[in-house]
Parts: C-alpha cells; structure tokens; sequence
C-alpha cells in the first residue's frame, strides 16, 4: 500500500509580530496545503524576500521595526516584486485604513479579528487570480511518501525503512488509513494494543512522540502528526 507525494505547495510569507495570531494564520493556510514562511520583522521579510521566491504576502501593519505599508509601498516599486500578491491583515479595520491600503498596492485587505476560514478562502482566491499553480514535484511518477508492507509489518518513507515496534508501526498504519482525519486516543489505543488493560492514554501520547521522532530522522523538513488539544491526533500527507 503506498501514500503518494502530493506538488509542492504555493509559498507564502507572513509578516506578523503577534505569536498567537501567527500560529493561527500558519495553521488555517498549512491545513489548506500552503507552505508558510514567518517574519516578526519587516526588516526580515525584506531579507526574505529578496533571497526567497514566494507566491504571496500576509503582512500586517503595525510591526516593532516600522510599517508593513511601507514594505508594501517598496514591493510595488521594485520590478521583481510589482506583481506579487498581497493580503493586508491589520487590526485598523476603519474605511480609511482600508482605502490606504488598497491605494498604496494591496491586493485584498482583511482586519482583525478574523475569520481563519475567511482568511484562506482570501487566500485562495488572491492565488488564483495571480494564475499560480502547484509545481509537480517530477516530471516522472514521483515515489510514494510512504509505502506500506502490511506482511512484513514494514513501513517505509520517502523510500528509507523506518525502524519501528510493533506498537508503533499498528499506530502509524492506523493513522495513515485515516489520513486527514482526527484520530481520538481511544481509537489509537485500540488499534495499537486493543485489549491491552494496563495501556492508558498516556502510552498512546509516548509513543507519538517517539514515532515523530523517527519520521524526523528521515524527513527533518516535516512535521507529519499533528496534535489536536482534546480530540486526538491527526496525520497529514
């Protein structure tokens, strides 16, 4: 059984000095198959920018190094970066904000406090209207991110065996089948050691980290369990 590599993804840049507000931006646009780079500062995102492609900008406005509408002013004066897609996310929602905004180049403008839903489906739509498209990873069929040898109770990925227990490749395989989906502790405890009395919650917890551990070995760029406070855990392809 083998779980494809899906394109690359569109490469964003947010500029956000708030952690909260970053975390939450990063997360509904990584859940959406974005790839999201971050700056506190506008002096690092021009750093950025000018070493890095992207394919969109979120900036904010009020940043502790200057003002992202200055970055945006200098973007659109700049042949290299004219055309990049902007999304303003600031928390001066007031017309006249707005207006500046729009005037000085931004593509959209959205104020705070927002909708994560709303923010992507912006998202989306800034990068669709900008033509920009996934990047195949090969020309050829890529190999599978994973591959799963359900009689030899091997798991590989990126096409390097993984050395895991039995508990932890039950775990991992039960994950995989649900791809993209909530797994509850329970769920896992059952699939992973069924009747097992003594297993408790805290077993499953113990043995997801050591699992991404080895997943880090072979792929360090990629965090593929992500935990879902309350709920579970989730693996994303």
């Amino acid at each position: 059984m083998s779980f494809p590599a899906r394109t690359l993804p569109a490469r964003l840049l947010l500029l956000e000095d708030d952690p909260a507000i970053a975390r939450t931006v990063a997360y509904a646009l990584e859940r959406e198959g974005l790839a999201v780079a971050h700056s506190v500062l506008v002096h690092d995102a021009r750093e950025q920018l000018a070493h890095s492609s992207f394919d969109l900008l979120v900036l904010d406005v009020g940043l502790p190094d200057g003002s992202g509408l200055d970055l945006l002013r200098e973007l659109r004066g700049t042949a290299t970066t004219a055309a990049l897609p902007v999304l303003v996310l600031s928390a001066h929602g007031e017309e006249i904000d707005r207006v500046l905004g729009l005037e000085l180049g931004a593509d959209d403008y959205l104020a705070k406090p927002f909708s994560p839903r709303e923010l992507a489906a912006r998202v989306k739509a800034l990068l669709r209207r900008a033509g920009t498209q996934a990047v195949a990873v090969a020309a050829a069929a890529p190999a599978p991110l994973f591959h799963v040898d359900e009689a030899g109770q091997r798991i590989s990925l990126r096409g390097q065996p993984l050395a895991l227990t039995r508990r932890e490749y039950r775990l991992l395989s039960c994950l995989l089948r649900g791809a993209g989906r909530i797994h509850s502790r329970d769920a896992l405890l059952n699939a992973a050691w069924g009747d097992d009395s003594e297993s408790t919650d805290r077993t499953v917890d113990t043995h997801i980290k050591t699992l991404r551990a080895k997943l880090r070995d072979v792929d360090a760029g990629r965090e593929y369990i992500s935990t879902h406070r309350g709920m579970g855990y989730c693996l994303d392809l």
